[in-house]
């Protein structure tokens, strides 16, 4: 994997040793105080290249056009809420999407089957193990923001997301967030209202293509900004579980993907 990974400064083939145990302790530093961590550079930019070489003539003739409205919660309704409430204000989110079976036999691909790295990742998450999913379409996703598309605001469903910049947007396409707005305990209605209307503080994260980002985004409110004119923005997403088998329904495949494996 050293063509794809560098692995000199990011030695996840050389598990519980001392430089592995730093770097374990460095992303969960980071999750604990920031709710996140970045890896810069860890992927080559050879295989970031070749990567973008497979992507981009899929991307123009392949890709899924996802464009809806939606809500911060992705749910028609929410116990406690009116229709009408605030928090419950809908956002735009459109983008591009290539699926795991466009992907099969990529460095990403490679990084998303490598053993070591669902080890890695489960270390730093205080897991016996993580797995892939059991997924055709899912697992492995590349999303495209071209000029005037975002991600809008969101919480994730799973409890942490791991991402690979490929390529950084000429402007716009910034991930921006809002660490902690509501928790198990505090749905925090009111902020998420107050959120979506522009008057609460939020944190940018730049990012340089190759970095990897693992983001805690079950709690944390979290969007990429509108892609400006130029070059679009391009993000992997690779997504694993404690528990085997984790697949989408066909409803949320098509949701999603446009298509159903």
């Amino acid at each position: 994997m050293d063509h794809i990974i560098n692995l000199d400064r990011y030695p996840l083939h050389r598990p519980n040793t001392p430089e592995w145990d730093e770097l374990v302790s460095f992303a969960k530093d980071g999750l604990a105080q920031d709710g996140l961590f970045n890896l810069p550079g860890f992927m080559t930019p050879q295989a970031l290249a070749s990567v973008l070489e497979h992507v981009h003539p899929r991307m123009a003739s392949e890709s899924f056009h996802h464009r809806r409205w939606h809500n911060i919660y992705f749910k028609d309704t929410v116990d406690g809420l009116s229709p009408d409430d605030p928090a419950l204000t809908k956002v735009e989110t459109a983008n591009h999407t290539l699926c795991h079976d466009q992907m099969h036999g990529t460095a990403l691909d490679q990084i998303y089957q490598w053993p070591e790295f669902a080890q890695f990742l489960a270390a730093v998450m205080d897991k016996s193990r993580l797995y892939t999913m059991d997924d055709a379409l899912a697992g492995l996703n590349v999303l495209e923001y071209r000029p005037g598309e975002a991600l809008n605001w969101h919480f994730d469903r799973s409890i942490f997301t791991t991402t690979l910049l490929l390529q950084e947007a000429t402007e716009g396409g910034v991930f921006e967030y809002a660490k902690d707005l509501r928790s198990d305990e505090n749905p925090n209605h009111t902020g998420i209202a107050k959120l979506l209307s522009g008057t609460v503080a939020t944190k940018q994260l730049a990012q340089d293509a190759g970095t990897l980002n693992v983001f805690l985004g079950v709690n944390t409110a979290h969007k990429v900004t509108t892609v400006g004119p130029g070059t679009s923005r391009i993000v992997a997403v690779l997504s694993h579980y404690d528990t085997p088998g984790r697949a989408f329904s066909a409803e949320e495949q098509m949701g999603f993907f446009g298509r159903v494996a």
